[in-house]
């Protein structure tokens, strides 16, 4: 069976656990429990050597926001820029992601919004609900056929064969 590398990169509390978890156990977690990441970013600001890590080691990315905070959606524009450093390369297997689509009434980034980022970056664009699972097989389909599209003899960039979902 193939296995492959996904990196999901967002800020904290936009859902990054919850959409994983939720694709591989079928679950959704209630309560936030800020994952070890999170944590270590809040203590000591060198994250981002290990976020380039994951970077350099992952096959495809889902770049997340709360669609109810609109600074999660601005602090995903320095998290791709971060990963075409890293990779080297503009076409990265990558999707945009805006979460929380359940809590629709108290939304702060517009469905446009996150589309035209999306078009700008030539990526797709997805709202999910990890609570509600909507959307949540489709992303997580959607990144493999991203990968494999990157890992054909004419396709961009290649993925190795190997890995294992983040």
């Amino acid at each position: 069976m193939r296995e492959y590398k996904v990196v999901v990169l967002g800020s904290g509390g936009v859902g990054k656990s919850a959409l994983t978890v939720q694709f591989v156990t079928g679950s959704f977690i209630e309560k936030y429990d800020p994952t070890i990441e999170d944590f270590y970013r809040k203590e000591i600001e060198q994250f981002a050597s290990m976020r380039d890590l994951y970077i350099k080691n992952g096959q495809g990315f889902i770049l997340v926001y709360s669609l109810v905070n609109q600074q999660s959606f601005q602090d995903i524009k320095p998290m791709r820029d971060q990963i075409i450093r890293v990779k080297r390369y503009e076409r990265v297997p990558m999707i945009l992601v805006g979460n929380k689509v359940d809590l629709e009434g108290e939304r702060e980034v517009s469905y446009g919004e996150g589309k035209a980022l999306a078009e700008e970056w030539s990526c797709p664009f997805m709202e999910t609900s990890a609570k509600n699972k909507a959307s949540v097989d489709e992303l997580f389909a959607e990144i493999v056929r991203q990968m494999n599209y990157a890992a054909q003899p004419n396709g961009d960039e290649g993925c190795c064969s190997a890995c294992v979902i983040l």
